[in-house]
Parts: C-alpha cells; sequence; structure tokens
C-alpha cells in the first residue's frame, strides 16, 4: 500500500516559476510512488479573497496549469477542496482543539493582519486548523510544504496528537516532503524576495507569460558593472540569476558565465539573453498546453467530478471514525 501525500494549491493570481520548481516539479514525480490527493483551496482562498465573481475561471485555470505541467489525473487525485465537505466538518471539530493564542502567533496571521487590516476574520485565523483538516482527513504521511507553510505544519502535528491523546490513535503526524535536502525557494528577478503569485508581478515569472514578456522581465533583472578583479565575492542579486540559470539553462550554460564571472570579463547583458532564451524554451509549451486545457470546459469538469468522488471515498472513512471515536456516530 502505497504512502499517503497531501498538498494544495491557492487559486488566486497566476502560477509562477516559484509554485513549478518549489511544488508542481515534486507533484509530478510522486504521483508515480504515492497515493497523491493534490487540491485547489478555494476555501483557503476565500480568507483574503472575498470576491467569487473569478473564482470558477482562477480554480479551472490552475487546474490546466498542473496538469500541462505534467500532473495526470489518472494518477493523482486532483479535486477541488469545497467538493469534499467532510474537510469542513473535520475542520470545525479541529477547531475545538485549536486555542486562541497559538492560532494568533502564526507568522502568516501577523503578516495577512498586516496586508489586509481591514479584513481580520475568523477564517483567517483559523487557517491552520482548515489547513490540517485537509491534511489529516486523507490520513497523510508526506506533505511537500515551502517554508512559510512549515510552521503550518507543525500545528498539524500537534492537532494530530491532541486527537490522538483524547479520543485515540487515529491520525499519523504528517512530515515535510521535498526531493532534495532543502525546500526551494525561487528568487525574484529583483532580487528583494521569492517569486509571488500577487506581489511584485515584473519580478515574477508567470507560467502564463509570453514569450515577449519573459524577456522583458529577464532583462530587467538586477544586475551591477561586474566583478572588480578575478574571484570576487558574488553579491546576492547575482547569486538569484545564477541560481534562476541552473533550473532552466544547461549545466555548461551555466558553468560558461560562472567561470566568466570568477575571470572578471562576465557580460550580464549576454547572460541575460541567454537565461531569456532558455526561460522562453521552458514556460512556453506549459503555457500552451494550459491553454489548450483550459478551453475544454468539458474535460476539465469530467477532472473536477473524478476527483471530488475518489477524495470524497477517502475522506467518508475517516469522517467515519472522527465521529465514532468523538461518540458522534448515532445512525448506524
Amino acid at each position: 500500500m502505497k504512502e499517503i501525500v497531501v498538498s494544495g494549491i491557492r487559486p488566486t493570481g497566476f502560477l509562477h516559476l516559484g509554485n513549478y520548481f518549489g511544488a508542481m516539479r515534486n507533484y509530478v514525480r510522486m504521483q508515480e510512488a504515492y497515493d497523491c490527493y493534490f487540491f485547489v483551496a478555494d476555501w483557503h482562498s476565500l480568507t483574503t479573497h472575498p470576491d467569487t465573481k473569478e473564482l470558477r475561471d482562477s480554480v479551472q485555470r490552475v487546474l490546466a496549469e498542473n496538469i500541462a505541467a505534467g500532473l495526470d489525473p489518472e494518477k493523482a487525485c486532483l479535486y477541488v477542496q469545497s467538493t469534499v465537505p467532510e474537510i469542513a466538518e473535520l475542520y470545525m471539530l479541529l477547531n475545538m482543539m485549536a486555542y486562541k493564542g497559538e492560532l494568533e502567533k502564526t507568522v502568516t496571521f501577523k503578516e495577512k493582519v498586516r496586508q489586509h487590516p481591514e479584513n481580520v476574520n475568523a477564517g483567517l485565523l483559523t487557517y491552520p486548523v482548515l489547513m490540517a483538516a485537509d491534511i489529516l482527513i486523507h490520513r497523510a504521511k508526506y506533505v511537500p510544504v515551502g517554508k512559510d507553510q512549515e510552521q503550518h505544519l507543525e500545528m498539524t502535528r500537534n492537532f494530530a496528537q491532541r486527537f490522538n491523546h483524547r479520543y485515540g490513535d487515529l491520525f499519523p503526524e504528517p512530515a515535510a516532503f521535498n526531493y532534495g535536502n532543502e525546500l526551494v525557494k525561487v528568487p525574484s528577478l529583483d532580487g528583494t524576495g521569492k517569486m509571488s503569485k500577487s506581489e511584485n508581478q515584473m519580478a515574477t515569472l508567470y507560467l502564463a507569460d509570453s514569450d515577449d514578456l519573459i524577456r522583458k522581465k529577464v532583462m530587467k533583472a538586477k544586475t551591477d558593472s561586474g566583478p572588480t578583479g578575478p574571484n570576487s565575492e558574488m553579491p546576492d542579486y547575482i547569486q538569484n540569476i545564477f541560481q534562476l540559470m541552473s533550473l532552466v539553462s544547461e549545466e555548461s550554460t551555466t558553468q560558461k558565465f560562472r567561470d566568466d564571472f570568477n575571470n572578471a570579463n562576465i557580460r550580464y547583458g549576454d547572460m541575460k539573453k541567454q537565461l531569456a532564451e532558455d526561460m522562453v524554451r521552458f514556460i512556453a509549451p506549459i503555457r500552451e498546453q494550459s491553454e489548450r486545457i483550459y478551453a475544454d470546459k468539458s474535460y476539465l469538469n469530467n477532472v473536477i467530478a473524478q476527483g471530488a468522488e475518489k477524495a470524497r471515498s477517502s475522506a467518508r472513512q475517516t469522517i467515519e471514525a472522527v465521529r465514532e471515536m468523538l461518540g458522534l456516530a448515532y445512525i448506524r
């Protein structure tokens, strides 16, 4: 029996290179070796995006981009969070084991309060509890998460421990999963942080960007006049460009420019032109396939329905066990 993996992505903004290398690339590899449940987190998006006019389109686009990037609905369970009501029931029950103080201390909550001081809703506060329900409903062993979600995963383990201690052993304590020693963080083009779905869009490469826009963004990447002498220390923003190049370019290409830097004769304009063309070659096939899938609404509806059926089958088993252990199974 395969071990279970669960992960989700919010349908807000367009997917970008950071999403691909931080998560989606691993999803594609995981679907071959694990029992995978990958969902579009539409409930989560409501905590900061209460306007739902474009939500359906966003959900369909995220699914299309994930499939275009290599996810196979026949191998992994791809579903939309809100099509599995058992998650909401587990979320409500886990809230009885979550404390106001610990929720208020989460880094993401404090950050969202700073970003949206006019919209500090209960859903925002209990976001980690819903995330725990997403994971525990399938009794997942592994969760591929980015650095900003590691604290939430630790809270999920806490909720699993509390339930198991109070009511009996049901939930495994999920571990972070990544193919490599470190969780991947893809730098932004301006050297000020990581790529983002919503902030600083000209410094982020989206999987939906046109070839010309990719070139324009890469050519604007921050550089300087070059090293002052051989084997100079490399500034962070130049390291960022090398890191991006290492993701999409031939190793020999990256090494050539690294040698040029160490010999103090690097031409950043040439490096950025090379990186831009390699980025176009990498992103264009995903964008084109995604556009074809997104246009086929019948196919997408079938993917959503099929995913809901499989996800609910797993979720029902868990929620029935939870009701039994809590003494809430009144009808047999």
